[in-house]
């Protein structure tokens, strides 16, 4: 009897002159995909579906250049959203296997995605890498922001929160900026199209210092005009720089990649692109008295130089006192100026601390106040529906789990036969076992211990060869 173990094909092997049989070679190569293979996600379109008597569903899983069979057994098409039909583009994840009596390698499917989330994803990177290599994303051709921009233009939705959140923290960073809101919708099969032309029309007709491309946070589906192509060329080709403040922090689309400053959130965006105006008085205040002080230091160290001068001429006494008295003159004069322009900035600061307080700041509170007992309510909206979310996916992992499970094979009926040796081989070919040698029969509950009396094929697969 041959020791070799089928299902290990080494250069060793094929260089022997050892003759495989087909059943030996197909289970060799089930077994290398299998290991190679254990689970993956396969993306295309279903054709030749057929459903025979027994319920499984057979079709070819196919892009513009090649396919593959696959099968999805019927006891998995209980977690089926939709039933299957052909024509429709899914995400299958499933093995791969050979089907060893006809020699045939196929997708045996798991699950199987109908919205497109997989293809999304490969869109995604597609474009990613294909703006990549055009230079779209090189850090040399992002444009400088201004420090202090005198006008911002919002492209988004008007109606969402992001807007909000943007204009309040723009207020209470540096009211001066003006702000205008460029009405476009953020998502639907319209939104990149209005996106990209209300880039352009800005660029054409309005004389801004930045363009803000912003929305709030949402699924892949919800951002995906963020991740369209003519969006990111939009972007690339603006004159004008542009920020884009799309989604959450954690999500990434490829106008960020694009624009030439990403920023997590719209309310972060106004915090990176504006000034804080508290900030700014406290500068100005410490250049001010700097200024004087260097000031007073000059003088003092030229009325020191003409005293020694003046001391050395002392014929030129009077020429001396008079330059002296017109020194003292320019002193004041210059004392008059630095007075003048340091009034001109407090009135400034006054003025803008006027502004500040035409605010109500009861109204103020309670507008805060509803914005705080809105998000509390969305944030307990969203942490129920996460935990949804994760409950019936863990159900559905525990469902395809015990589906696969060898243990529920047992459970039908089956069995597995393995000599009782050490390195206990699994049986699957009665011409592996000798007569009067020993093996183990594993069951659902328990195994047997046997003596093998007589060997050869059963009923069923003689009735089948003679067919």
């Amino acid at each position: 009897m041959n020791s070799h173990r089928p299902g290990r094909l080494d250069n060793t092997t094929m260089n022997s002159s050892k003759i495989f049989t087909v059943s030996e070679i197909n289970a060799s190569i089930r077994r290398i995909l299998e290991s190679q293979f254990p689970f993956i996600s396969v993306a295309g379109e279903i054709s030749n579906l057929r459903q025979p008597l027994s319920g499984h569903m057979y079709f070819t899983l196919k892009d513009d250049q090649a396919q593959i069979k696959a099968v999805l057994f019927k006891m998995q098409q209980r977690y089926l959203v939709e039933m299957p039909a052909d024509g429709r583009h899914v995400v299958c994840r499933g093995r791969i296997s050979v089907y060893e009596p006809r020699g045939d390698y196929q997708l045996i499917v798991d699950a199987m995605d109908f919205h497109g989330t997989g293809l999304l994803q490969l869109e995604y990177e597609k474009l990613k890498k294909k703006l990549a290599a055009e230079g779209l994303f090189a850090l040399d051709r992002k444009k400088p922001l201004p420090p202090m921009p005198e006008h911002i233009t919002l492209v988004t939705s008007p109606h969402g929160a992001a807007v909000h959140d943007f204009l309040r923290v723009a207020k209470s960073r540096y009211r001066q900026v003006g702000i205008s809101i460029y009405p476009v919708p953020v998502q639907g099969d319209q939104a990149a199209r209005e996106i990209s032309e209300a880039i352009a029309t800005i660029n054409e007709s309005i004389t801004t210092d930045i363009i803000v491309v912003c929305r709030g946070g949402g699924s892949l589906e919800d951002l995906w005009a963020f991740n369209e192509e003519k969006v990111a060329r939009a972007i690339a080709a603006s004159r004008i720089p542009v920020v884009s403040a799309v989604g959450h922090e954690i999500d990434f689309t490829i106008a960020d990649l694009t624009a030439d400053l990403r920023a997590p959130t719209p309310s972060s965006a106004a915090e990176m692109i504006l000034p804080d105006s508290a900030v700014l008085r406290q500068q100005i205040g410490a250049l001010s008295i700097r200024m004087m002080r260097m000031m007073s230091t000059l003088l003092d160290r030229y009325e020191e130089k003409i005293s020694m001068r003046r001391n050395k001429l002392g014929t030129l006494k009077q020429r001396l006192d008079n330059l002296l008295i017109k020194l003292d003159h320019l002193s004041i004069d210059l004392e008059k100026s630095a007075k003048g322009l340091l009034f001109y900035k407090q009135s400034k600061l006054d003025h803008a601390a006027k502004l500040l307080q035409l605010n109500n700041p009861i109204y103020q509170l309670q507008l805060r106040s509803q914005q705080v007992d809105d998000l509390h309510r969305r944030l307990k909206m969203a942490a129920k529906r996460k935990i949804e979310d994760l409950h019936d996916s863990l159900s559905h992992a525990a469902g395809m789990l015990d589906a696969v499970s060898p243990l529920s094979t047992l459970a039908r009926g089956y069995s597995i036969v393995r000599k009782d040796s050490p390195e206990g081989e699994i049986v699957t070919d009665y011409r592996q076992i000798e007569i009067n040698s020993k093996v183990e029969v594993i069951l659902h509950r328990g195994c047997l211990r046997c003596i093998i009396e007589k060997t050869g094929e059963s009923r069923l697969q003689k009735k089948n060869r003679d067919k």
